[in-house]
């Protein structure tokens, strides 16, 4: 019964997508206010038919309900609750339901705190995201049905993908959509702004809380990733330029410049049209990684699916949309109004600058993650593009927007004074060249390894600077200085954070790719090994059993200089159901660097083989990312952001 419910609600979902899609955006192209109104109880309408088919699923992963044919394939009986809920979206089907919620849920967000919207530009957005809406629940319901009954039920599942069993299939995949899903909206607003012929800065400051939303979601998502990763699969790294982690980087590129283009248009009312067509690339840019992930036309360890027929629906939805708004984008964009000018060198500038260098390492992340396909297409050839590629291509690009990143925020709108404004970065051009230095004498190391470690001090210390500017710090009392701080608008803090964020994460990013030891022994229970400083005594393995999987977990007592620091225990473990092996590294964490440790095969003599990992810096990864992401949730917490504009006279009588 739960499941035809499920199923019924989203056929529902679907008729009522088609409603949202068509009618309110008749009815703003006609000034029909009748259904121009029935945008909001459309997209209220579709959240709670979405809803009630995600919360059936999950009720079917929850009692193990193994009539459904997607919770045989995808959950066992054993299976701890958190990951039978988990579960839920940890497979095509569930996923591509997650998905369709979060674009319902983002679609009534607009219906419900879009009060200061015009109604005819309400409508268009809302209609518009129903259009997408229907797109992906014609390929939910066609292709990748969840609720499809077996006639004969099992009498228990094949459990899980075992490195799916962990507690970021929480966390990563969810914030993900929500920023993937989150660009549909910003998508919707370029659509609707080109239907009406009208960009001005009101619009920006619409646009700009919902395209931080996504960016925030999404760097929290990438972050928390990349972090599963490196605990999760054993193999030190934290980034592998692996294609499903290139697709997640690609609209977060694209959607930093378009948060920087946007303040552009709102404060200045230029670069309009750049900053509409970055909205438009911006939900590309996620389309096609839904396609990289779903249609197996890549290899990689995320994929949700290999099925060719779906990869070719999909492929259909991706053209519609991105052709069909590129279309409408050529035919309206020359009609756009120009903008206020600038002088090459001012704040505007330096954010066109920004925006170009972000631009362009999102296409050279394009091109090596997608050339391998069109090669193939063009002549059956196979070709791998990995690290060197994009080492060579994508990190250069780092150093002028570094560099970028530092000075912009001294620069004055409309036009630049460099003998006035540039001498207040004295400190961060210091300290650049001191940490620099200081990274030489002491690491040592590649040449670009003490570049980037130089940028990161550059990038903060210029952050920090910029801040002290602002609040007139040691130029007068401390308390009217921390008055001043008090008083600065959030989104200017969230930018601060955002920015010292980067910075962080970049040096942890340098320090630990370029400075990791690296050690494999094959250790006899007695023995000490030595790493990076630690002495690491082996003292055996002892035998666990968990609720769905057996281990063997070596304990390793961990010491430096003779003090005894900690005991890390890593496992191997065997999932019984699917009978596949995976590790579970055991990390000694604080801020100078991570103690990693794994263990491996036992071997013919009754050692066993061990990997320990010293990475430097690498939490400041995580610590940046994390400081970027609340950079983000402070600025949506100004309330100029939240509020958005008052709506206009005009517009209520039009309305």
């Amino acid at each position: 019964m739960i499941p035809e419910l499920g199923h019924y609600a989203l056929v529902l979902a679907l008729v009522v997508a088609l409603l949202q899609g068509t009618l309110p955006l008749w009815g703003a192209a006609r000034g029909d206010r009748r259904l121009i109104a029935l945008a909001r109880p459309a997209a209220l309408l579709q959240l709670l038919l979405v809803a009630l088919a995600f919360l059936a699923l999950t009720w079917c992963y929850v009692v193990s309900d193994f009539s459904v044919a997607n919770v045989v394939a995808n959950s066992h009986s054993l299976k701890p609750l958190l990951y039978k809920i988990s579960g839920v979206w940890g497979n095509h089907e569930g996923s591509l339901l997650l998905w369709v919620l979060i674009l319902a849920l983002f679609g009534a967000a607009v219906a419900v705190f879009g009060r200061n919207l015009p109604a005819p530009l309400k409508a268009r957005v809302i209609g518009v995201q129903g259009l997408i809406a229907l797109g992906f629940l014609a390929f939910l319901v066609a292709t990748s049905n969840p609720f499809l009954r077996l006639e004969i039920p099992p009498p228990d599942g094949n459990d899980l993908n075992p490195l799916l069993q962990d507690p970021g299939l929480a966390f990563h995949p969810p914030l993900l959509f929500l920023g993937y899903v989150g660009f549909s909206l910003v998508f919707a607003f370029a659509v609707a702004a080109l239907l009406e012929g009208k960009v001005d800065p009101a619009w920006a400051r619409w646009v700009r809380p919902w395209t931080l939303a996504a960016w925030t979601a999404l760097t929290a998502g990438i972050a928390l990733g990349s972090w599963w990763a490196y605990y999760e699969l054993g193999w030190g790294g934290w980034w592998f330029w692996d294609p499903v982690e290139n697709v997640s980087l690609i609209p977060w590129l694209v959607g930093t410049a378009l948060l920087h283009s946007a303040l552009v248009v709102e404060k200045r009312d230029a670069l309009k049209v750049w900053t509409v067509l970055l909205a438009i690339l911006a939900f590309s840019a996620s389309l096609i990684g839904t396609f990289v992930v779903r249609s197996g036309v890549l290899t990689s360890v995320h994929a949700f699916a290999v099925d060719p027929e779906r990869g070719i629906f999909i492929l259909v939805l991706l053209l519609l949309a991105i052709g069909g708004s590129l279309a409408l984008f050529a035919l309206r964009a020359p009609a756009l109004k120009g903008g206020g000018l600038f002088a090459p060198v001012s704040r505007e500038g330096g954010l066109l600058l920004n925006n170009l260098l972000l631009a362009t390492a999102a296409a050279t992340v394009f091109v090596g993650t997608l050339y391998p396909l069109f090669l193939e297409l063009a002549t059956e050839e196979k070709v791998s593009v990995g690290p060197p590629f994009f080492d060579k291509t994508f990190v250069p690009l780092a150093i002028p927007l570094l560099l970028v990143m530092g000075i912009g925020p001294f620069l004055p709108w409309k036009r630049a004074d460099l003998g006035s404004d540039l001498p207040r970065l004295a400190l961060a051009g210091r300290g650049l060249a001191a940490a620099a230095l200081a990274t030489a004498l002491w690491l040592g190391g590649p040449v670009m390894a003490v570049v980037f470690l130089g940028l990161a001090a550059w990038l903060l210390l210029a952050t920090l600077s910029e801040l002290a500017e602002r609040i007139r710090l040691f130029r007068g009392p401390l308390a009217d200085s921390w008055s001043r701080l008090a008083g600065l608008p959030r989104a200017q803090l969230g930018t601060t954070l955002a920015h010292a964020g980067l910075a962080l994460a970049i040096a942890g990013m340098t320090a630990s790719a370029a400075f990791k030891v690296e050690t494999v022994v094959f250790a006899l229970p007695g023995e000490t090994l030595r790493v990076a400083g630690y002495e690491i005594r082996f003292e055996g393995v002892e035998r666990l059993r968990g609720p769905n999987y057996s281990a063997d977990a070596a304990i390793l007592a961990v010491s430096q200089d003779g003090a005894p620091l900690a005991t890390l225990r890593p496992e191997r473990r065997l999932y019984v159901v699917q009978q596949r092996l995976t590790t579970e590294a055991a990390i000694r964490t604080n801020l100078l660097g991570d103690l990693y440790t794994v263990l491996g095969e036992p071997q013919p003599d009754g050692r066993w083989t061990l990997r320990l990992y010293w990475e430097p810096l690498v939490p400041w990864i995580w610590i940046g990312a994390m400081t970027m992401a609340l950079g983000g949730l402070v600025s949506l917490s100004d309330r100029r952001l939240r509020v958005g504009v008052p709506r206009r006279r005009q517009a209520v009588a039009a309305e």
